[in-house]
């Protein structure tokens, strides 16, 4: 344990010399690349800021409207034929959209059934191994303002290739969560 310790302590320290040496080792100029960089990664940020912005007022207005509640009221007789806590049901959702939204709904999990439960337990499982596909989907193409046939039609393709992932490593969590 005491090894694991020491290279997750030591490997943000090695990789930033790494860099450093491998620039100067190719005779770069590191900082104005770094400028660089940050000034592009600016850009972004300004370019997504609104998309950011609506998706995070959507899900607040989805969660404090109780929407979310009467979902999974609704689908609940479906999802317990899945072994899937549907108050779980929520956060697998909201996970696909935001990450920090997912992280409210989790510790309302947590408050209501404890981080040692079922529930918990799946809720820790889902929040590791789910992605924010829709929000990653619609920052990458915004980014790349890529609006092609050809874009659209690798963006659905891209979709349920992500989709289907994310189905899987929730099926894994059941599994998972079933065993203990």
């Amino acid at each position: 344990m005491n090894l694991l310790t020491f290279i997750s302590n030591m490997i943000i320290p090695l990789i930033l010399f790494y860099i450093i040496g491998y620039g100067l080792l190719v005779k770069t100029d590191i900082f104005d690349a770094f400028v660089k960089g940050a000034a592009d990664g600016i850009k972004v940020v300004a370019q997504i800021l609104p998309t950011l912005i609506g998706l995070m007022i959507a899900i607040g207005i989805l969660r404090e409207s109780g929407f979310l509640s009467v979902l999974s009221d609704l689908l609940a007789p479906f999802a317990e034929k899945l072994q899937f806590p549907a108050r779980v049901v929520p956060l697998a959702l909201i996970k696909m959209v935001s990450s920090s939204a997912a992280t409210g709904l989790l510790v309302d999990i947590y408050k209501e059934f404890g981080t040692d439960s079922r529930e918990g337990y799946l809720s820790s499982l889902l929040m590791c191994c789910s992605e924010t596909i829709f929000y990653t989907i619609s920052v990458y193409f915004l980014a790349t303002k890529d609006k092609t046939h050809k874009a659209v039609t690798g963006v659905s393709w891209l979709l349920a290739g992500a989709l289907l992932s994310t189905f899987a490593g929730m099926a894994a969590c059941v599994f998972l969560t079933n065993l203990m």
